[in-house]
């Protein structure tokens, strides 16, 4: 792709990397064929080809971003697909971080949308508001459902109260994302892990190797038992975990905002503690049970790449970070017999495309004894992909159901994914399903086959009745 910059505007580093990305494009269009806003709107700038042509128009004439960019640009679900698919290799991740940055900087949004934008980015990252805030959503939630109830009935004061409300709320959406926020809260809420205490889990038997475990903000709330599960299985095959003092949120779910300051700070806290690991007692690696978050850890080298403070210690964080199953890889997990379930393995985009692992995590399900399938169209998006099921909720509960679909194609007892917002996008497509079936962590279902207890998501269902590996932990 020919571009037009000045030397003035390639003295910018952030432009001088998005022009040798543009250049790299030859309009081929290959990635509209995998693209999932484009598979379900069909209209050329929502496909990322569509959007290069936005984008490039916007950085050349540095201009602030308009409102046809920015909803665009907003459609894009950051799958990363389109790279997965590009013949020429267009580092798209890269070009869309620096449109969101830009947007950020240079446009005004509605207000609604400042508002629940900000909402997100002041809770999500910090799992004691997080906490907070998802007991109120549970309370919302099951004041929804009365509401529901209501409206069956054809009560007129629910109807007079969504007229009166209509105007000022529905039409600008704020209804839409709020109940799809609340709806996304979970139907009991969950116990505080003990794993909240941090610390070093050590190593059961003979020490075979030390690494770190991301916390994380939002898992950790939503469903403690994979974390928990990944420090069972790994002290049992003799690695020592800790939980580095000072780490936080990686800085992922602002990011992808465009919210450069705040995604940057919550990244160095981060980079820190774990920097003072290595330095210290050493780490082998860095483990992540969040796909989501792995991709931007790995991405930290280009984050910081002209920050002099942290480009060093960001490139050692990001080639130490290591998805759990990656690491479980190299332990050489002993081979479990069949077990006669179908574990259905749902790949997180920011798996399969963002960090480019594909089969290491159905190799190990297997290796545990389970029956692993693939869906149909397994590298389309379901609609999670950070906050974009609260932003963007039409959008997001299509490619829900349209990924559900699939899912229930291979007839799964259990479905297994290596990200939470996959897991809880998909688990509220189940609901009230006509063959509900459970989805849990890769990590869970691996611990399990390997000794450790039933996953939660599976201790009311007839599995438990079905051997997964021994009978006692190892």
């Amino acid at each position: 792709m020919q571009t037009n910059f000045t030397p003035e505007q390639l003295a910018d580093p952030a432009i001088a990397t998005s022009e040798k990305i543009l250049r790299t494009c030859v309009h081929c269009g290959f990635c509209t064929a995998t693209c999932p806003t484009y598979q379900l709107l069909g209209d050329e700038l929502d496909s990322p080809r569509g959007r290069i042509y936005l984008m490039k128009e916007m950085f050349e004439t540095g201009r602030p971003a308009t409102a046809e960019v920015v909803k665009h640009v907003d459609r894009c679900l950051s799958c990363l697909s389109c790279m997965t698919t590009c013949p020429s290799g267009v580092h798209y991740m890269h070009l869309v971080d620096h449109a969101r940055a830009h947007i950020e900087a240079t446009y005004q949004r509605p207000w609604q949308d400042r508002l629940m934008r900000g909402v997100l980015a002041t809770i999500l990252p910090y799992p004691n508001r997080f906490r907070l805030a998802l007991a109120g959503g549970f309370l919302a939630k099951k004041a929804l459902s009365v509401v529901s109830v209501l409206r069956w009935k054809g009560r007129a004061a629910v109807a007079v109260s969504r007229k009166a409300i209509g105007p000022i709320a529905e039409r600008a959406g704020i209804l839409k994302r709020t109940r799809a926020m609340i709806e996304l809260a979970p139907d009991r809420l969950p116990s505080r892990s003990h794993l909240d205490r941090g610390g070093v889990h050590p190593a059961e038997g003979v020490r075979r190797g030390r690494v770190a475990l991301l916390q994380g903000c939002a898992q950790p709330v939503l469903q403690p038992g994979i974390n928990e599960a990944a420090v069972r299985l790994l002290t049992r095959l003799g690695v020592e975990v800790v939980f580095a003092k000072g780490e936080g949120c990686c800085g992922a779910l602002v990011h992808h905002m465009g919210r450069e300051e705040q995604s940057h700070a919550q990244a160095k806290r981060t980079i820190d503690a774990w920097i003072a690991e290595m330095d210290g007692a050493g780490l082998d690696a860095i483990i992540i049970t969040a796909s989501g978050c792995g991709t931007t850890i790995k991405d930290y080298g280009f984050m910081f790449r002209n920050d002099p403070a942290y480009a060093e210690k960001a490139a050692r964080v990001s080639a130490m970070a290591k998805d759990v199953t990656e690491y479980l890889a190299t332990l050489d997990l002993p081979a479990r017999p069949g077990n006669g379930i179908v574990a259905t393995y749902h790949s997180a985009c920011s798996m399969q495309h963002g960090q480019q692992i594909k089969d290491t995590p159905k190799n190990l399900l297997k290796a545990a004894g389970f029956t692993v399938k693939e869906p149909p169209e397994g590298h389309l998006c379901c609609g999670s992909a950070g906050v974009y099921n609260i932003m963007q909720p039409e959008i997001a509960e299509r490619l829900r159901d349209r990924k559900v679909a699939n899912l229930d194609k291979t007839r799964p007892d259990v479905i297994a994914a290596g990200n939470i917002g996959c897991i809880t996008q998909i688990a509220k497509g189940y609901e009230d399903h006509a063959r509900p079936v459970p989805i849990v962590h890769t990590v869970e279902l691996i611990d399990w086959a390997h000794g450790g207890p039933v996953p939660e998501a599976l201790a009311d269902t007839l599995l438990t009745a079905r051997p997964a590996g021994l009978a006692a932990a190892e």
